[in-house]
């Protein structure tokens, strides 16, 4: 599973992929599968603007999609927002996908993915709270030391 959400798209294929979504689009009329294949490509960009157009563009499908068209869609919008470490979004998309597809064991591994990186990221969050507590309570004794010295 780490391949598929780290997986970084090769800059000639979201070049062509964007000609041909941008040629349906002059003509008045993006098929879903073009629309898909190019969203596909944005979400393994490395810039975040790609992977959030990439998001737009698989939200608006899963809007007119089919159920089985919306399995890839609800799994590719799971990876995106992994990607973009909306966690708890990525989360609901994978839990759609796990209501429709109790089994699914891509879906079941992304779920697990993103589980621990919540854990972590909170961890770290809570790390980083801790210190920035620290730092102030550092502070505040430095302060009152001042302060006794200058009474003294």
């Amino acid at each position: 599973m780490e391949a598929v959400v780290s997986e970084v798209v090769a800059p000639e294929d979201l070049l062509k992929f964007e000609k041909k979504y941008n040629a349906e689009l002059a003509k008045g009329n993006v098929s879903k599968e073009t629309k898909f294949e190019y969203a596909w490509c944005l979400i393994r960009s490395k810039y975040t603007d790609d992977i959030k157009k990439g998001v737009e563009l698989l939200e608006d499908l899963v809007q007119k999609g089919t159920k089985d068209d919306q399995r890839d869609y609800l799994f590719y919008l799971a990876v995106a927002n992994y990607r973009l470490k909306e966690y708890e979004k990525g989360l609901k998309f994978v839990r759609m996908l796990l209501r429709q597809e109790p089994g699914n064991k891509q879906a079941l591994e992304l779920e697990k993915l993103i589980d621990r990186a919540m854990k972590k990221d909170g961890l770290v969050g809570m790390a980083i709270v801790g210190g920035i507590g620290l730092g102030v309570a550092g502070l505040a004794g430095l302060i009152g030391l001042a302060v006794a010295k200058s009474k003294s």
